[in-house]
């Protein structure tokens, strides 16, 4: 008679949730860094470090932002800014998914356009102005132009990238059940080239936004660049610095909303772990 052998089949252990200490401490390490600038500015301006006409005190920054908020001025500012940042990245996603999509679906169209492509991509967008100045000159279409052109290229480079990535043994399998090119690209390609679509929009945004604020320091009379310029040329760094923090505590806010869901469109991923 045969021994029986013990099994080696042995069960993982069951995943240790955090500790609840643990998990304050995870969320608030990334805000270490921005309270260590913080209290070194505080630091400056209390031991004069630093000249308050350089650097104004925090206390004097937060004091114009008030009143800033307070007079209507700041949100006029914001939703001049909001207008034309949705209005260029709405824009310049759409042609961007376009583009992206004509060239991951056409081996051909991708030669003829993508080595183009990529040369225009080198060019910074403060090198369009003059040439976009000259043709629609320095109103409301050139901020808009240039802030598709932005973000334009991570949407279309990425999506490219998502309709490449998806395996072939999906498409074969398509094949074999009869699929037409609709179907294949909208039931197979599509959503295993989601995610990586959302990170091209994220990306887009996100050159989208810093374009804007480039834009509008140069040519306008209205936005948080302006608002930045005007007090530059006043000499009110208070003015400036609380124009900053408003920059980039939307941009923050905006950006973690896209990470939300683009890891959403991660989780929904076929053959994404639930």
């Amino acid at each position: 008679m045969s021994a029986v052998l013990p099994s080696t089949d042995v069960l993982p252990a069951p995943a240790r949730a955090p500790l609840p200490g643990r998990r304050v401490a995870d969320r608030a390490l990334p805000f270490l860094l921005p309270a260590m600038l913080l209290a070194l500015w505080f630091a400056g301006a209390e031991q004069g470090w630093i000249s308050p006409q350089v650097l104004p005190p925090p206390p004097f920054v937060w004091e114009t932002l008030r009143d800033l908020a307070a007079s209507g001025d700041l949100w006029q500012h914001v939703g001049t800014s909001f207008t034309r940042v949705g209005a260029g990245f709405l824009a310049g996603a759409l042609l961007g998914l376009v583009l992206g999509s004509a060239m991951g679906l056409s081996r051909r169209f991708e030669a003829y356009v993508l080595p183009t492509f990529n040369a225009l991509v080198q060019i910074p967008v403060l090198a369009w102005l003059p040439f976009v100045l000259l043709l629609v000159g320095i109103g409301e279409p050139l901020k808009y132009i240039l802030i598709a052109k932005a973000a334009l290229v991570p949407v279309a480079l990425n999506t490219l990238q998502g309709f490449r990535q998806v395996p072939a043994a999906l498409r074969e399998v398509g094949q074999a059940y009869g699929y037409t090119r609709r179907q294949e690209v909208l039931e197979i390609v599509l959503p295993h080239a989601v995610p990586t679509l959302f990170t091209g929009i994220r990306l887009g945004f996100t050159k989208a936004w810093l374009s804007l604020v480039v834009v509008e320091l140069v040519a306008s009379s209205e936005g948080l660049g302006y608002l930045i310029v005007y007090g530059r040329q006043l000499f009110q760094l208070d003015q400036v610095m609380a124009a900053v923090l408003v920059v980039g505590a939307i941009g923050y806010a905006i950006d973690r909303l896209l990470d939300r869901l683009e890891a959403a469109s991660h989780r929904r991923r076929p053959g994404a772990a639930r």
